[in-house]
């Protein structure tokens, strides 16, 4: 490898190249920037290696092996843009660190639990400011439409099409956009709160639809830190729940309810799924299935649906 084709360089000309598609690569980024790095300092010469990919993801010893899978996967990607110019390149396989992610059993709120958040949300002081207002309508939002936290506090009254009830997400956290429709009960919600938010800040100069009373946007450490009040206000402990709940449960909630409704309903849900995957802006469907076997209720309904089936085939032998 020549001074004029370092691995950095190719590592920058490769980062250069997807960011020009549209990709942040922040956190990747700075990770193949460390491995092309270590490349140079130890003096490897050639094209990227199995060996060495799997040498420079394992360097923190200490580290989660989660960790160590993620940074090589960095790596395969980073090889296989490079497998396109040279074809000695080692694409490091699949798995042979672990899975990259661990993705734990979320907790599924009950209507009554979403009922208490939103209530608590209400109280919130002071009682006659905007902030309750702004509250329940963050956390109701998230709760009957499934989107992202980072996704509503990025919205505009702009983005809001109260007369055909639609809601435009942009620059999602895949850098796509989407337009997710709203029941009316949604829409008027909305109505509502935007009502009060130009009574309680007719000045405001920022765009942003959520704010506080000072007129500054919400950004996620505010909902954070109201959301975690809540959650101690209520008594929510991890010695009450297997799992704290979280906002983005919220997220996680919705995704269930919907699927639970359309098993109940006789929906043909491999087909919906789709849909639901769009709607939630997943950038692979199969982060949506995955809620068909993480959560005990459904994993339930699968289950039972299945022994029915294979005992009306037993009838038929």
């Amino acid at each position: 490898m020549s001074n004029s084709h370092t691995m950095v360089d190719l590592a920058g000309d490769y980062l250069a190249s997807r960011r020009k598609l549209g990709f942040a690569l922040e956190v990747e980024g700075k990770e193949l920037l460390l491995f092309a790095r270590y490349c140079d300092q130890i003096g490897h010469q050639g094209p990227i290696t199995t060996d060495i990919a799997i040498r420079w993801a394992r360097l923190p010893q200490k580290a989660d092996p989660i960790y160590w899978a993620s940074r090589l996967d960095i790596v395969r990607r980073f090889a296989r843009y490079r497998a396109l110019f040279d074809a000695e390149t080692q694409i490091p396989p699949t798995g042979v660190l672990g899975p990259t992610k661990r993705r734990p059993t979320p907790h599924i709120y009950s209507a009554e639990q979403i009922d208490q958040l939103l209530s608590a949300a209400a109280k919130l002081k002071p009682t006659d400011g905007l902030k309750p207002h702004t509250y329940v309508t963050l956390f109701g939002l998230l709760a009957c439409t499934g989107m992202r936290i980072s996704e509503a506090l990025s919205l505009t009254p702009e983005n809001i099409d109260f007369e055909n009830g639609v809601i435009t997400i942009e620059h999602t956290k895949f850098h796509k956009s989407r337009m997710v429709p709203i029941l009316s009960s949604t829409v008027k919600a909305l109505q509502n709160y935007y009502a009060k938010r130009r009574s309680h800040c007719p000045l405001a100069s920022t765009t942003a639809l959520f704010i506080n009373d000072k007129a500054a946007p919400i950004n996620y450490r505010m909902a954070l830190w109201v959301f975690m009040k809540i959650r101690t206000t209520l008594g929510w402990t991890s010695g009450t729940f297997r799992r704290l709940p979280t906002i983005h449960c919220l997220r996680h909630t919705f995704a269930v309810r919907r699927l639970l409704q359309w098993y109940e309903d006789g929906a043909d849900v491999n087909h919906k799924i789709l849909s639901l995957s769009t709607y939630l802006g997943h950038v692979e469907v199969t982060d949506t299935c995955w809620y068909l076997t993480a959560v005990p209720e459904l994993l339930s309904i699968i289950s039972n649906r299945f022994e029915k089936f294979a005992h009306q085939q037993g009838d038929l032998l």
